[in-house]
């Protein structure tokens, strides 16, 4: 078309010149095949590009990402196309790499992991498990895909809480087990994930480890009240076999009976301060107004005069008895302190982000072993039972908030943090 009115106007002067009509004929005939071929020629050129990037772009549809298209230069537009196509299907490639490399990380992953993963469709069948998923069905992957989570026996963890501790009974463990769910789409519809973790093993191991503390504090201080107890029972035995008896046996046997009962009433103090220990009572919340509270606990100290500096107005959801017995034994701790010294001990009290924070400071001589603090039964005191600290992070904790002990910066002594929530 583009060379159509060139030859139509070299005709019509040929046509309308003087020259013979053989002549007009051929050199017409010649013109047409000339135009003609040019044409075809053209066609061919501009239609071979256009067909190898029709391939190419079939070839990178299909993910065959291997072929590429020769001959592409930056001075010709096709050229240019054909090099952008090349470089995509480049880019293509690399992506699919990582992708496939990933996927396969992801699989080893799932594998390998002990923990159960489950794959559920809108439908709620099982669309994929890993190993641990089978282990706890107690059957191949291949039978438990597209089971529905009841026949499975796991349609619970799909209802409730997406993430809550939860008793699971399954033929491959039972036990408490922790939950996690979350949602997806894959293709456009909605999937659902379940993870669940093994707690009893955790829970075991740390029961275990308790019970090894537990036995080793009693052991402790059994021991120490049971030796000297042997010992002067021996003597006591001894002194009772003696013939003639000494004229002095009734004295030591009177020391010796005070001791045996003083070792005993220790061991009968270790014993009601470890099941106070275990028996803490849950908080009955009420309103407690933190300025009254404080003052409170104070006037109850009265070997020290204890500084209180005023802080904002304060009312609480808490256990005002619960909160007394924490205060007390902060309190209490900070005199003792601050007795050896001769220093002062202040308390105040402020808001802070998580809410109420209590400072109790003392002039003591600060922490030494500060890893030991809330180890049950430890103590730096000839009379302490090792418990208060214990029970004050306890009654802390109940309400949701938190103690920390620290030596102070500026000065010596120890800083108590008591932080509680504000409802």
């Amino acid at each position: 078309m583009a060379g159509l009115p060139a030859a139509a106007a070299a005709l019509a002067f040929l046509w309308l010149g003087e020259y013979g009509d053989q002549t007009k004929w051929t050199v017409m005939v010649f013109i047409l095949v000339i135009w003609l071929g040019c044409s075809y020629s053209l066609i061919g050129k501009v239609r071979f590009p256009l067909q190898t990037l029709s391939n190419l772009l079939a070839a990178i549809r299909e993910g065959d990402y291997s072929i590429r298209a020769r001959g592409g230069r930056r001075e010709d537009a096709l050229g240019e196309v054909i090099l952008e196509v090349n470089a995509l299907g480049e880019n293509l490639r690399q992506q699919r790499l990582a992708a496939l490399e990933a996927t396969a990380l992801l699989s080893k992953v799932m594998t390998e992991i002990e923990v159960a993963v489950f794959t559920f469709d809108g439908a709620q069948k099982l669309r994929l498990v890993n190993r641990a998923g089978e282990k706890l069905l107690g059957k191949p992957a291949q039978r438990l895909l597209h089971g529905s989570a009841l026949e499975l026996g796991l349609a619970e963890c799909l209802q409730g809480e997406p993430s809550r501790t939860m008793e699971i009974m399954l033929p491959g463990g039972a036990g408490r087990w922790g939950l996690r769910r979350t949602t997806f789409r894959e293709h456009g519809r909605p999937h659902t994930l379940v993870v669940l973790t093994d707690l009893s093993r955790a829970l075991r191991e740390e029961e275990r480890a308790a019970w090894q503390r537990l036995l080793r504090v009693l052991a402790h201080e059994l021991n120490n009240s049971l030796a000297p107890i042997k010992s002067i029972a021996g003597t006591m035995t001894g002194l009772l076999k003696r013939q003639p008896r000494m004229q002095d046996w009734e004295p030591d046997m009177q020391r010796g009976l005070e001791v045996i009962s003083s070792r005993a009433e220790a061991l009968n103090r270790f014993v009601g301060a470890y099941t106070q220990l275990a028996r803490l009572p849950q908080p009955r919340l009420g309103p407690v107004d933190v300025g009254a509270w404080v003052r409170r606990v104070v006037a109850l100290e009265t070997r020290l005069r204890v500084a209180v500096e005023p802080g904002p107005p304060f009312v609480i959801q808490a256990d005002g008895d619960l909160l007394d017995q924490l205060l007390i034994n902060l309190v209490r701790n900070a005199t003792d302190a601050s007795l050896e010294t001769k220093g002062e001990v202040k308390i105040r009290w402020g808001r802070n982000i998580s809410g109420l924070e209590v400072l109790v400071e003392d002039d003591g001589a600060g922490l030494s072993n500060p890893a030991n603090l809330f180890v049950p039964f430890f103590t730096t005191k000839k009379t302490g039972s090792g418990i208060g600290l214990v029970l004050s992070r306890q009654i802390a904790e109940a309400h949701g908030g938190s103690i920390m002990l620290e030596n102070r910066t500026d000065r010596p002594g120890c800083r108590a943090r008591l932080r509680l929530p504000v409802k």
